[in-house]
């Protein structure tokens, strides 16, 4: 009901926009800078026409230089229009095979060079992994769900993969923890009531702080550090 009614209120644009982030994946190969603000310019009317309140923190901790990975709970497909909306600092993100035919989300993808990993395929996993390093050591910025799949408990979190890290591990950059809340209720509640989601920026991990962790130790304590911001508030 909540897409429907961001499609009906802003209908005029619609279709503007889908060709301008369209030609984003076409037309700017190895320039991100247009889908990215592209992004930002769709997340804003979706947030202004969904009867969403945004509500930020944190921002000081984003990295001033890039070169790092945001490391969010992952909660629907409302989460990345919120890093759009709020994020002064360009990314792309790793998806779920599965969801990159998703009419928009795969023009997202192109447009902002995302990857999408196959889970299943652990030799395309790892290749996604090590380019997503490299893209990283070249100064490229990244969201990576570490839970892999979105929690379909509200605000409580699935376990955080320790493979999920192994992209920072090989950069040696900073590790960037996200909370999210409540933004399953935009697109998984068949409802259109006002609802506010918060995306708090967490201080980030730096490599010195966690070179000689394991990677499930490192999973544990961005997971510790979301699970606390997220209790403290709801």
């Amino acid at each position: 009901m909540r897409i429907a009614m961001m499609v009906l209120r802003k209908l005029y644009l619609v279709p503007f926009l889908f060709y301008q982030i369209w030609l984003a994946g076409k037309k700017y190969i190895g320039d991100y800078m247009p889908g990215f603000l592209i992004g930002k310019k769709i997340s804003t009317h979706a947030i202004q026409a969904g009867n969403i309140t945004p509500e930020i923190h944190g921002i000081e901790n984003i990295p001033k230089e890039d070169g790092f990975i945001f490391y969010p709970n992952h909660q629907g497909l409302f989460d990345v229009l919120m890093f759009f909306y709020s994020s002064p600092k360009p990314f792309a993100f790793v998806i779920k095979k599965e969801a990159r035919n998703v009419i928009l989300l795969k023009q997202a993808i192109q447009a902002t060079g995302s990857l999408p990993m196959d889970r299943e395929d652990l030799r395309q996993s790892m290749q996604v992994i090590n380019q997503v390093a490299k893209e990283v050591q070249q100064g490229r910025n990244y969201i990576i769900f570490p839970e892999g799949t979105r929690s379909k408990m509200g605000n409580k979190l699935l376990e955080f993969k320790g493979g999920s890290f192994k992209a920072a591990q090989k950069a040696k950059c900073p590790i960037v923890p996200c909370a999210l809340i409540n933004s399953f209720v935009p697109f998984d509640e068949n409802s259109v009531r006002q609802v506010t989601v918060k995306l708090i920026y967490l201080k980030p991990l730096y490599y010195e702080e966690y070179q000689h962790m394991r990677s499930n130790e490192i999973a544990e304590e961005v997971k510790r550090r979301i699970e606390e911001a997220i209790e403290k508030n709801l």
